[in-house]
């Protein structure tokens, strides 16, 4: 069946009930960005693939609503499907809230899963449509009426992530948790996101491609864990442990029940940015709700130095791999037969022979010539373009070791350039070493620092539609709050510990692409009488494509800043490399 007929299964179901528009997010009764099969119910509905869009279906029109990564992949995959495309951020597109009070009429109702929206988002979308007289319904589960053979959510088991890579122990990990709930005065603590709870508990499953997660929930109270999970995902092993710790187990489907018969004089702390809506609903009316950014949140993103020295380990393995990836990439261009896709999977077999690798982070991004204009290109094995030696080959991706996640990107010159390629990516190079370069105070947001990756494309007249920066977890999701670099301000403030990408770009529509990213750890500075100051480190080891940069447009600081990267990944990767790769990655790294 084509979206077409899929939309008009859908809209025969809204007519039966009475609901006169359906909004289908990308969201999981977890809120988690990266779904299991058995949740991805606005990809079945329109063909639309990215992680990220929300679609709106009322009886006359449907539309989808995606940013700009997924510009060019959306108007590919929605041809025919009789959804139209609405790019976010563009000054004459109206969000969809705003689309549904113009294009429904009053005592008109709008149905949404309760289950894949956000506390506030719920609220905030309950109270525009309010003011046009038109009622929103968050009980409608259209799903299992729709969807024919619809997957089942993943079974897999969990397995326990030790102390020698995360550094606390569970009861350590709960404790630190009580005690910020008892400062806030919380008896109470509702945890439904797959990363915190795999945080909390040390515990990693397969869920999730690419995330080591597991479908749970958890409930800390003052004196009780309360973990609900499908009993198959533990093995003996591990139920005893959790016994002996007083974490006692529940069905998976039992959540919504026990948290709608908990005390009513519980006082219940939850995250309304991190928690769905059918969540809310479902507490007891008469509880008192502390309403605050998630305490494990901020826990987890400011790394302990054990998970800093292992974060280190896990990118010397990647570095190693990547330097063995692109000294064949540069041999076998023009020699052997190659495609975006073929290339892909050898850089995952390249990793996967690293110890302790656990699999990739996400879809490895492979995009030759004009597809790495398409900032989330999905390569298809079927229409994965040739690999010619000439023009940009732009690869992001990433691995998952026991160690750390990984997160990469990098640009490549597969022949020569002519002077506006060189001089679109060494603006981009200026970019990524002005942020990496930021001296910054304590109490700095991602927001003030985006300028510096910007400042030298803004100066041409270019710009890149993406945020800068996210965070990036412990062998966890590859893109993880709080923090961010970017336009938009989400009042965050980078700290100490916490590991984000710097990655800026520029992408020219129909030509090519351009990204250098790596992670970078907040470190201190200095301390003087204005204050503590805060610096990065870089902690990606991977060199940077000479043959791209037009030096004559780097300052005499961002070349020994290239020059001292280029010498610390020389030296950080040799050990571990062939004779072959090691004098490859000697002249790679050459001092320009």
């Amino acid at each position: 069946m084509s979206a077409a007929d899929h939309l008009f299964k859908l809209r025969n179901f809204m007519a039966t009930i009475g609901v006169d528009a359906y909004i289908v997010t990308s969201s999981d009764p977890h809120l988690s960005e990266y779904l299991a099969d058995h949740w991805k119910f606005r990809e079945w509905l329109s063909g639309f693939t990215g992680s990220a869009g929300t679609l709106v279906v009322s009886q006359e029109q449907a539309g989808l609503w995606t940013d700009s990564r997924y510009f060019l992949q959306a108007e590919q995959q929605l041809i025919d499907s009789g959804i139209d495309l609405y790019r976010m951020g563009e000054s004459d597109t109206p969000d969809y809230k705003e689309w549904l009070t113009v294009n429904l009429h009053p005592g008109c109702i709008v149905g949404i899963n309760g289950k894949t929206i956000t506390v506030n988002a719920y609220r905030d979308l309950a109270k525009t449509l309010k003011k046009v007289d038109i009622r929103i319904d968050g009980k409608v589960y259209l799903e299992e009426d729709v969807w024919e053979a619809r997957p089942p959510i993943p079974e897999d088991g969990i397995y326990e992530l030790e102390t020698k890579y995360c550094g606390l122990s569970r009861k350590e990990k709960i404790e630190l948790i009580r005690r910020m709930m008892l400062e806030k005065g919380a008896t109470h603590y509702v945890i439904a996101s797959l990363d915190e709870i795999a945080w909390a508990l040390n515990f990693r499953g397969k869920d999730v491609a690419y995330n080591p997660v597991f479908h749970s929930y958890l409930i800390i109270t003052e004196n009780q864990v309360n973990l609900f999970i499908d009993p198959h995902k533990l093995t003996s092993n591990i139920g005893k442990q959790l016994a002996q710790e007083d974490i006692k187990v529940y069905l998976y489907s039992d959540f919504y029940e026990f948290i709608k018969d908990m005390l009513q004089d519980s006082i219940i702390l939850i995250d309304p940015d991190r928690a769905n809506s059918s969540i809310f609903s479902h507490l007891p009316s008469q509880a008192a709700k502390i309403e605050q950014a998630s305490l494990i949140t901020q826990l987890k993103s400011r790394r302990n130095s054990v998970e800093i020295e292992n974060i280190k380990k896990a990118m010397k393995k990647d570095g190693v791999a990547m330097v063995q990836f692109l000294h064949w990439l540069e041999n076998a261009v023009g020699d052997e037969d190659l495609d975006e896709y073929k290339v892909a999977q050898k850089l995952s077999s390249f990793r996967s022979m690293q110890e302790n690798y656990m699999g990739d982070s996400f879809t490895t991004i492979s995009g030759y010539a004009a597809n790495g204009a398409i900032v989330h290109y999905s390569v298809d094995k079927t229409t994965a373009s040739k690999i010619e030696p000439r023009g940009f080959y732009l690869v992001d991706s990433g691995g998952q070791y026991l160690e750390g996640t990984t997160d990469i990107t990098r640009t490549i010159a597969l022949g020569p350039l002519n002077d506006q390629e060189k001089k679109d990516f060494t603006l981009v190079l200026k970019g990524h070493i002005a942020l990496d370069q930021a001296v910054f105070p304590k109490g700095t947001r991602g927001v003030h620092l985006d300028i510096l990756a910007r400042q030298a494309l803004w100066t041409g007249g270019l710009n890149y539609g993406h945020g800068t920066g996210h965070g990036v977890g412990h062998f966890l999701n590859v893109h993880e709050g709080p923090q961010s670099i970017r336009p938009q301000d989400n009042g965050i403030i980078i700290e100490e510990g916490m590991v984000t990408s710097n990655e800026p770009g520029l992408y020219r529509t129909g030509k090519y692409g351009i990204r250098i990213e790596n992670l970078i750890l907040c470190v201190p500075d200095q301390t003087t009488e204005f204050g503590e100051f805060l610096k990065f480190e870089t902690l990606t080891l991977c060199p940077i494509d000479l043959n791209a940069i037009d030096t004559e447009l780097l300052t005499i600081s961002e070349k020994a800043w290239l020059n001292n990267y280029h010498k610390n990944v020389r030296e950080a990767l040799s050990e571990y490399l062939s004779e072959s790769d090691k004098n490859w990655l000697i002249e790679k790294t050459k001092e320009i």
